[in-house]
């Protein structure tokens, strides 16, 4: 299927999901949010490439910095053990609690420089607000904000925390025709793995119908989960998320008051050309 489908696909886990993106088709019990969070964990076992990105950026503004639709903290962890304070912020708190699990791992003084919140970014004011060297939505998050006026909010939110001189940063997938033109709502098989955590066989199915008009992805994702040979018990997520170009993320960042100095084609930070599958906004606080 190639990176770029899978990339999107990744989205229709709960790790990405501001502003009511999650349909009434997603199960919304704890027991059900708590497994698709440790799906999600699963479904990026192959690492995406970005966390150097986040350290070397971190390394030039300094901390504190803030995460939002931090999931359950594949770049706050990290940030925290090279000795940065991170403020995580989610609206899931299925993911937020694996988020805690992952901290208390890495030792009392890393989870000593982590703070959870749990809360929409949408409209997000925190007590720091004003504070922060560096605000980041990582990994495609920006895309679970399901409409055009969330993802320009999303902006005013990290603007709003970034003391001037402060950068904010946003990671968000650009599909091309070829990727599009596959999302007609076939189904295809995204991978099989094994769970080592309880020894399950895990297939993940997915099906993407995109809507040109309103230039969004409907995402239906299906998850198979037990031991081999035996039954398996199923999990259904579904969700809406918005394509934003490169383009765009500028306007919305000028939108907010942020200078831009960068849209960036890759996690090297190489420049943005034709077949560049990533736009990586840099803007900073004046």
């Amino acid at each position: 299927m190639g990176s770029r489908r899978r990339a999107v696909l990744t989205l229709a886990q709960p790790e990405r999901r501001e502003a009511s993106t999650t349909s009434d088709l997603t199960p919304r019990d704890p027991e059900s949010a708590a497994a698709l969070a440790h799906l999600y964990d699963l479904d990026l076992t192959e690492d995406p490439g970005d966390v150097d990105l986040y350290l070397a950026l971190a390394g030039r503004t300094g901390g504190p910095v803030l995460e939002l639709a931090a999931g359950s903290g594949r770049l706050a962890v990290p940030l925290a053990r090279a000795g940065y304070r991170i403020t995580g912020v989610d609206i899931d708190p299925a993911m937020l609690d694996r988020a805690r699990t992952a901290a208390a791992l890495a030792g009392a003084e890393v989870a000593g420089r982590m703070t959870w919140v749990e809360a929409d970014l949408v409209g997000l004011r925190l007590p720091d607000a004003g504070r922060f060297r560096l605000a980041f939505i990582g990994l495609n998050s920006i895309l679970a904000l399901g409409s055009r006026r969330a993802q320009r909010e999303a902006l005013r939110t990290m603007a709003a925390h970034l003391e001037p001189g402060g950068l904010a940063v946003v990671d968000a997938w650009q599909p091309d025709a070829e990727d599009l033109a596959r999302f007609d709502g076939r189904l295809i098989l995204e991978w099989g793995r094994l769970d080592a955590a309880t020894g399950d066989q895990i297939t993940k199915i997915g099906s993407a119908q995109h809507d040109a008009a309103t230039q969004t992805v409907r995402l239906t994702t299906l998850y198979e989960a037990g031991p081999p040979g035996e039954r398996p018990r199923r999990w259904l997520r579904v969700d809406t998320m918005r394509l934003v170009s490169a383009d765009e993320l500028a306007g919305f960042a000028e939108d907010a008051g942020l200078e831009v100095e960068l849209v960036a084609g890759g996690y090297g930070l190489e420049p943005l050309a034709p077949g560049s599958d990533r736009a990586i906004l840099l803007a900073v606080r004046p």
